[in-house]
């Protein structure tokens, strides 16, 4: 026995008499519990050198049967993971519930010496048979840790570094352990961290998987986190009935046990029916949709997707039900795509184009002004298809700083520059894999980094900052953009490679001035925007007058009214009354060729701080410089602040001043 291996037995002899002669088991910390267990009631010697305990193949594919559905998808999230870790020197193994091996990635330069010590398929690792380790103790203790070199109670062990975290099904029983195991001398926080995020995957499609047949409630207190690791998810009946939930649900909910909301009605949990929530989640065209939590009234955002069928589509047939009439609305059988259209020709084509290639690997572009919904259309796509339980990532090129634009896509490692974080960060590329990416504004993105982008979409693999290990993709990239690319390119503001890399199929967004569904459009915004259960409704005589603005600010500017209307109103049918003060001066039915006159009064005040008369803007747009002049004068002209203010990037910002003729009354530059 060498030098070393007789001083770990002493010490750990030590630490358990005097934990055990100080009576205080409970107080000690998870590593002394654990030798206590293993001398006390396992009677395991610290220096054994028994043979590792391995069990017979047969027994080892019963096993891995048994976790057929958790080792399908765990596969992909181990890998990643060993990528991640690669050339680190890791291991990343999965183990049972009784601590046996099932599967196991392997650093070439660690797996020969990894197999003595028992790290290989089969192999028993549970705390009774190696002692004190991450995945036995992690199995015992149902919780991640590190258990770091000599912190192991079997001095064979002690050259190993180890975190783990625990895997538990929708019934909160647990089913396995994620581990990572090397060499490292130091302990590596970020790697629990990374681990506790791949179980945290594993956990949540292990569940969509599971319940794919049944409703399926999605939700978070922030409606961007719907759709990533972090979501919470709850599984109904089509009676609206909880089948199961997540951890992630059960901890954003306040809950300990599945079993304490299992059976009870959606509608004890949250402010909303059953047909609500699902008529809620079709009519914005699967959008997160705010709903309030029963015992707290906490908000939540949540979206409900439908059964799918033997095809893998969402199914129509299978509708909640209930004794209460079903909400008016669109027609919940209509897919994701389908709502988008009223009749419109040019989105009705979109849509049957979007069908044919959406499961094709075709790059997809949309083009159109600001506001015409593209990114709707893209998420659309994405839930539409067979990518729709994965996720879908969306970033706007226009609106990061240049500076963190190349983190923000391609993520970095621990101590990539000054200022990063310690655990490192997954960038979007890689939060999208399996899924979809969305690069809004693509137009808008550093020349420098588009080579970078290119070279990950023609090798499917991304290298994060401060690594040289890169990491395979599976993503489909939708992009858009305002712009004319092609006179970006004559620019020099746009590789030409990368535009033919990014030009598949174009769709085309028609601006709302342009599509010949405005009414039907108009009535089913005001729809999607009223409470749930309580439909609004527009009169004749205001939908005439909306569908005949310009709305430069399209679907956007029209949603953003609406919204206010709806909030504002005395009743639940809207008329030209509960149009804003700012815009209902002068939209009684004005003459042909006669400037509304909104416009002429607004011309004089605004000149007057804006420099530039508001000469040939209608209401809408004279309204919308009157509080945008307010703003930019409360902010003292700062237009980072006023951005910000209004969370819209510094480039949007501008393009707004430019077409409602507005500058600084000095002329000075602006901040």
């Amino acid at each position: 026995m060498s030098k070393f291996a007789v001083e770990h037995v002493k010490r750990v002899h030590s630490v358990v008499h005097d934990r055990m002669g100080a009576d205080c088991i409970g107080a000690g910390n998870r590593i002394t519990r654990s030798w206590i267990r293993c001398l006390n009631e396992y009677q395991l010697n610290p220096d054994s050198c028994a043979e590792p305990e391995v069990v017979a193949p047969i027994e080892l594919q019963e096993r891995q049967e048994r976790l057929a559905d958790v080792q399908a998808v765990a596969k992909v999230e181990m890998a990643n993971l060993y990528q991640q870790l690669a050339g680190s020197g890791y291991a990343i193994m999965l183990t049972d519930r009784e601590g046996v091996l099932l599967n196991y990635f392997g650093d070439p330069a660690f797996t020969h010496a990894a197999s003595k010590t028992g790290l290989m398929q089969g192999a028993v690792w549970s705390e009774r048979v190696q002692g004190t380790n991450g995945m036995g103790t992690c199995l015992v203790e149902r919780r991640p840790l590190t258990v770091h070199q000599d912190e192991h109670y079997l001095s064979r062990n002690i050259g190993l570094s180890c975190a783990a975290a625990p895997i538990f099904d929708h019934e909160g029983e647990l089913v396995g352990v994620l581990d990572a195991s090397g060499e490292s001398r130091l302990a590596q926080q970020h790697t629990l961290a990374l681990v506790s995020m791949s179980v945290q995957m594993i956990e949540n499609r292990v569940f969509l998987h599971q319940f794919r047949h049944d409703y399926i409630l999605r939700f978070h207190n922030r409606p961007e986190f719907v759709g990533t690791l972090s979501e919470g998810a709850i599984a109904l009946s089509v009676t609206g009935t909880v089948l199961a939930a997540s951890r992630a649900a059960l901890s954003l909910l306040g809950y300990t046990h599945p079993g304490e909301i299992v059976g009870r009605d959606v509608c004890e949990l949250f402010n909303i029916t059953f047909p609500g929530l699902v008529d809620s989640s079709t009519r914005r065209a699967f959008h997160p949709v705010p709903i309030f939590e029963v015992r707290s009234n906490a908000r939540f955002f949540a979206v409900v997707y439908q059964p799918l069928t033997s095809n893998g589509m969402g199914s129509g047939a299978r509708r909640p039900q209930r004794g209460a009439a079903r909400l008016g609305g669109p027609a919940a059988e209509a897919d994701a795509l389908d709502a988008l259209h009223h009749g419109d020709p040019t989105m009705r084509a979109n849509v049957e184009t979007a069908k044919r290639v959406m499961e094709r690997n075709v790059p997809i572009v949309l083009l159109g002004e600001t506001g015409t919904g593209k990114e709707r259309f893209a998420r659309a796509m994405h839930l539409a298809g067979s990518r729709a339980t994965r996720p879908f990532v969306a970033i706007n090129c226009a609106s990061i700083p240049e500076s963190l634009v190349e983190s923000e896509l391609f993520g970095y490692r621990a101590g990539a520059f000054t200022g990063a974080s310690k655990e490192g960060q997954r960038g979007k590329l890689l939060q999208a894999n399996g899924g979809t990416l969305f690069l809004d504004e693509i137009g808008d993105m550093p020349v420098a980094l588009q080579a970078r982008l290119l070279r990950v979409l023609e090798e499917r693999e991304v290298v994060p900052l401060g690594s040289e290990t890169p990491v395979k993709l599976d993503i489909r990239v939708i992009s858009a953009t305002h712009c004319d690319l092609t006179q970006k390119i004559d620019s020099g503001a746009f590789r030409e490679d990368l535009y033919y890399r990014l030009q598949g199929v174009s769709f085309t967004m028609p601006p709302l001035r342009e599509r010949q569904d405005r009414g039907a459009l108009i009535r089913q915004l005001a729809f999607e925007e009223s409470d749930a259960g309580c439909p609004v409704e527009v009169d004749d005589r205001l939908l005439d007058l909306l569908e005949r603005q310009r709305w430069p600010g399209n679907l956007r500017q029209l949603r953003h009214l609406l919204r206010t209307m709806i909030a504002l109103r005395e009743t639940d049918r809207l008329g030209v009354h509960d149009l804003p003060p700012e815009f209902r001066q002068g939209l009684a039915d004005p003459a042909p060729g006669v400037q509304p006159a909104a416009a002429q009064s607004s011309a004089a005040p605004a000149a007057a701080l804006g420099g530039k008369p508001a000469e040939g803007l209608n209401p809408f747009e004279c309204a919308e410089r009157e509080v945008l002049l307010q703003e930019l004068k409360r902010h003292q002209w700062n237009l980072s602040g006023v951005a910000r203010e209004l969370n819209i990037s510094r480039n949007t910002l501008y393009r707004k001043l430019q077409r409602l003729n507005i500058e600084h009354p000095d002329k000075s530059l602006f901040h």
